[in-house]
């Protein structure tokens, strides 16, 4: 039976402020960044596990991670972790020493993530199943004993969930088959950017519309007018029947999976993200300011534990037909619980490695369904998307039972570096993840990490070299 023995940890920064990549109003310098960590046991049998910051301060998350996971050193994979995941991450956790620097926020916490993530890969590797499969199959009792229960019973009690799931257990099956043929719903955020050029937004706009995406996000946040411009930019090529991929069709602005999300005429939706730049009344005050490009919502309109800044916002805009979503730095489980109780947000947007891992991701999307608030996961920097398409198969195919109304944040960037990289299809959608070997399909490739890790691979030490020529 394996035991963990040892673990290796990697700081990888990819040079994207070079190209703008990853810019909006708040974080305008960003090399999209891995804190990664493999897991090793005494056979051949690894998990992989990394959480995402966008540069300095990787190093930091790094030296966390080493403290999180020298607690799982010595422990039976079979007896000890996989046997039940709940009470693994409970005792993950635990540590009282690690746990004050939290509590269950900041760099530890999103170290956690990764070195909880790489126990679930390993996990699914164990059972030779892709992560959404290996969850989706367990029973509801299974997927209960799963989550992170902790401070979130006045919410959602574990009774109430078991019943939840029971409810769906019966259709999981054709759901697995109608979203293996269709894909999973998903926008694009990669011609949004704020450091880009007009004509490279119109270029990256038409690309995206002729893939086959109907969901788009733009940054904003930065100035009103220009906002404005960029928005028109947009919604001028993706109102535009022309635009389309051949053979199709508008979609019906008012159909059931587009109604309240200020479609246009061809069914495609606008949305806009402010990445917590504003107080509560500016935001309310821009936004309505933005309302000419008909956004569905606005992400992270203020600081993202706000929670009563959040409700007082949607509360503002909802007569304007613009919703709130938030989610990418809510820093746990608690955060979500109260913005859903505050009916803060119209959507919910976990964020992969953030939270501590995928048993507090359960914890979230099982909260989001009793309250029903769809969940569109935060993804776009290095490995998220490679991740989450995982999280949103297990909310569709376990948890609330829809997707219609969902989607999923893409962004073309990076992917070349995993070994079972995320895709789309010609429909715009996610491809469901279906190589038993995956895991949590976050696996680096060992040559990217020679070329990329910091401060001494091959890419870094040859800038290194030019500077100082």
């Amino acid at each position: 039976m394996p035991k963990i023995t040892d673990f290796e940890i990697h700081d990888v920064r990819f040079p994207t402020s070079l190209t703008g990549d990853g810019t909006d109003a708040m974080n305008t310098d960003c090399d999209y960044s891995s804190a990664y960590i493999t897991l090793l046991t005494d056979t051949d049998l690894v998990g992989h596990g990394m959480t995402f910051t966008i540069g300095r301060g990787n190093d930091i998350v790094c030296s966390a991670i080493r403290e999180v996971a020298n607690r799982l050193v010595g422990k039976s994979t079979e007896d000890d972790l996989f046997a039940d995941m709940g009470k693994t991450w409970d005792f993950m956790m635990s540590d009282p020493q690690l746990r004050w620097i939290g509590p269950e926020k900041g760099v530890i916490h999103i170290a956690t993530g990764a070195v909880n993530n790489a126990v679930w890969d390993m996990y699914a590797r164990a059972r030779q199943k892709p992560l959404w499969k290996l969850v989706v199959d367990f029973t509801p009792e299974e997927l209960v004993r799963s989550a992170a229960w902790r401070y979130i019973s006045d919410a959602i009690t574990k009774e109430e969930a078991l019943e939840m799931l029971k409810k769906k257990e019966g259709t999981k099956k054709e759901r697995e088959e109608k979203v293996r043929e269709l894909g999973y719903p998903a926008y694009v955020t990669s011609a949004g950017w704020l450091g880009y050029s007009d004509e490279k937004v119109a270029r990256l706009t038409k690309e995206a519309v002729a893939m086959g995406f109907n969901h788009f996000k733009m940054k904003v946040g930065a100035d009103q007018a220009n906002d404005i411009r960029r928005g028109k930019i947009i919604r001028s090529i993706i109102d535009d029947p022309q635009h389309l991929p051949p053979g199709v069709q508008p979609r019906d602005p008012n159909g059931e999976d587009l109604k309240g999300k200020n479609a246009g005429p061809t069914g495609s939706v606008l949305m806009i993200d402010a990445n917590q730049v504003w107080d509560v009344k500016q935001a309310i005050d821009y936004v309505k300011g933005l309302e000419e490009i008909k956004p569905w919502f606005i992400e992270e309109p203020t600081a993202p534990d706000d929670i009563l800044g959040h409700a007082a916002i949607r509360k503002a805009l909802k007569p304007h037909g613009i919703g709130v979503a938030t989610g990418e730095h809510a820093h746990n489980r608690m955060v979500f619980k109260q913005l859903l109780q505050a009916d803060a947000i119209d959507v919910c947007q976990i964020d992969s490695c953030r939270l501590a891992g995928v048993s507090e991701v359960i914890s979230v999307l099982l909260m989001s369904a009793k309250f029903g608030v769809p969940v569109c996961p935060h993804a776009g920097g290095v490995g998220l998307c490679e991740y989450v398409i995982h999280l949103s198969l297990i909310d569709y195919i376990a948890i609330s039972g829809t997707m219609e109304r969902n989607v999923l944040e893409y962004v073309d960037h990076l992917h070349e570096h995993f070994v079972t990289p995320c895709s789309i299809n010609k429909r715009g959608r996610y491809n469901v993840p279906n190589k038993p070997t995956e895991g949590y399909s976050i696996e680096m490739f060992k040559s990217s990490i020679a070329e990329f890790e910091w401060p001494n691979g091959s890419y870094w030490a040859g800038r290194a070299k030019q500077v100082k020529a």
